[in-house]
């Protein structure tokens, strides 16, 4: 039997070891140019090109036929998507799931919204490939996942700039140009409703880590899997590891760059780290 994972590039997880995984691209979009968030982009351009691009972007999830071509072969197929309030990926899997079952009778595609990305969206997929590894049964891997996704983990992100997420209507742009003038960083949760919820403001990088931290022991953080990733702000990434190590030794912690969707929406400085709860 052909089992296979996928994740959207929301995740930031372009490879994940031991089972067969595909990670579906999603775009940024601009009057000039397109831009693919898998391995071979050059981000550091990307991020040059859109601090001086004054015209409109936005962003495209992968179409139906993408993850069609994705499940191709495969008898089950797992499926995570970045969180449906902020993209169609879901909805477009759930498509693709509901033709590639009835053209492929007793195959099998579980699809589950993240509602959420970065980190949290990379634990998802991490626990899904420990439960094919265990060889656990479609039934059993569908509602554990789930119960994972729903209770078992959660994202606190630290915002430099909001202006791309206004831009594209996902939080007031008033807010946002507010955020820019006085120089603070938002620091937020993601609701269970799917909502980008700010919580916290910090000045300075001292008050940020000392936020996010007791942001992230507020929401459970016991010393669990710790997925740290970063949009060219790895400083204040290695500083929130040294306190997870600190407090919780041997902890499970990586450090690693946001794609082109996330450090779209992210923007330079941003941080989104999931973690178990």
């Amino acid at each position: 039997m052909k089992i296979k994972i996928i994740g959207d590039s929301a995740s930031n997880l372009y490879n994940l070891s031991g089972v067969e995984y595909e990670c579906a691209p999603l775009k940024i979009i601009t009057d000039a140019k397109e831009y693919v968030d898998d391995v071979q982009l050059d981000l550091q351009g990307m991020i040059d090109d859109l601090r001086t691009y004054k015209g409109k972007s936005g962003t495209a999830c992968p179409s139906v036929g993408d993850y069609l071509a994705a499940f191709e072969g495969y008898d089950i197929v797992y499926v995570v998507t970045i969180i449906s309030t902020l993209s169609g990926s879901y909805n477009a899997a759930m498509q693709a799931k509901a033709q590639y079952e009835e053209e492929n009778p007793g195959k099998k595609v579980f699809v589950v919204d993240s509602y959420t990305a970065g980190g949290e969206q990379k634990l998802h997929l991490e626990k899904l490939r420990d439960l094919v590894l265990e060889g656990k049964d479609y039934e059993t891997v569908c509602r554990e996942i789930t119960e994972y996704k729903d209770h078992g983990t959660s994202l606190v992100f630290s915002l430099e700039s909001m202006i791309n997420l206004a831009n594209n209507g996902r939080v007031p742009m008033i807010v946002a140009k507010a955020l820019n003038f006085i120089g603070l960083r938002m620091i937020g949760i993601v609701s269970e409703e799917g909502q980008i919820h700010p919580t916290d403001k910090a000045r300075g990088e001292n008050k940020a880590i000392e936020t996010i931290w007791a942001k992230m022991l507020s929401e459970g953080y016991k010393g669990g899997r710790l997925r740290i990733d970063n949009c060219f702000n790895v400083e204040t990434a290695e500083e929130i590891k040294k306190l997870a190590l600190e407090n919780f030794p041997g902890a499970d912690v990586r450090i690693e760059p946001t794609g082109a969707l996330c450090s779209f929406y992210a923007e330079k400085g941003g941080l989104m780290i999931g973690f178990e709860i």
